[in-house]
């Protein structure tokens, strides 16, 4: 029996959400500033975005560009003020000035989330060591995704990576989702089914008037029919 991928669009604020899951989404990570690749929005946001959809939210937890916890404490109290407001599935990723995962960073802030579940984002693609980070971080609570494109350059880069992790799936540190986003186009997508991915993330792809304008519900759509399409071709 084929299997439906997950589609993953990042969401400005109500009106991107409304669109995502109109045109199929199923899942949208919230975030605010794209001039700083995504932070952490408001809580009212959060809660003007809950009100409007009813697929999952995953609220990016990052308060500067760049790839640093910085104020964990801050981090920490942000993490609970989303978690009061019935947040309850994040995005987070922390590395050390050597690009390394800081673990501490990361175990404080999924303390606080108290077992919901959260993606590790496309910092594992500006790691020193990927298969290390994956291992070190492979069974603290609640994580169940990388968000990846294989590369920090993107998908093109990062394509043959990628189909190699595919093929670890289920060794140490490889349990979780591979979440497949940047530079993500429609090509690239036979190539990653075939190989058995099956979540995919998308933000500028789903604007076609840039960061600048709204989520369409119409390219939404046009990823939504690409995946089904493609669902078929995954071996069983």
């Amino acid at each position: 029996m084929s299997t439906r991928a997950v589609l993953e669009v990042i969401a400005l604020d109500a009106e991107d959400a409304v669109a995502a899951q109109a045109g199929g989404a199923d899942r949208l990570e919230l975030v605010t500033d794209m001039a700083a690749d995504g932070l952490t929005p408001s809580p009212r946001t959060f809660t003007a975005i809950r009100a409007s959809v009813d697929i999952d939210l995953r609220v990016m937890l990052r308060l500067a560009d760049g790839f640093a916890a910085g104020d964990v404490d801050r981090l920490v109290g942000v993490a609970g003020e989303l978690r009061a407001a019935g947040a309850d599935q994040f995005v987070l990723g922390f590395l050390d000035v050597d690009g390394g995962v800081d673990v501490d960073a990361v175990e404080r802030v999924v303390a606080a989330l108290d077992g919901c579940r959260w993606t590790f984002h496309r910092a594992i693609d500006r790691a020193a060591d990927r298969d290390a980070l994956r291992k070190q971080l492979a069974d603290l609570p609640g994580l169940d995704a990388y968000l990846t494109a294989g590369a920090a350059e993107g998908v093109d880069e990062g394509l043959p990576r990628l189909l190699a992790e595919a093929r670890r799936r289920g060794e140490p540190g490889y349990g979780q989702t591979l979440l497949v986003g940047g530079g993500l186009r429609l090509d690239h997508l036979p190539e990653l089914r075939t190989a058995g991915i099956d979540a995919f993330h998308i933000g500028g792809a789903a604007r076609p008037g840039g960061w600048s304008g709204s989520v369409s519900e119409e390219a939404v759509r046009s990823w939504r029919r690409e995946l089904d399409g493609a669902t078929a071709a995954v071996p069983r």
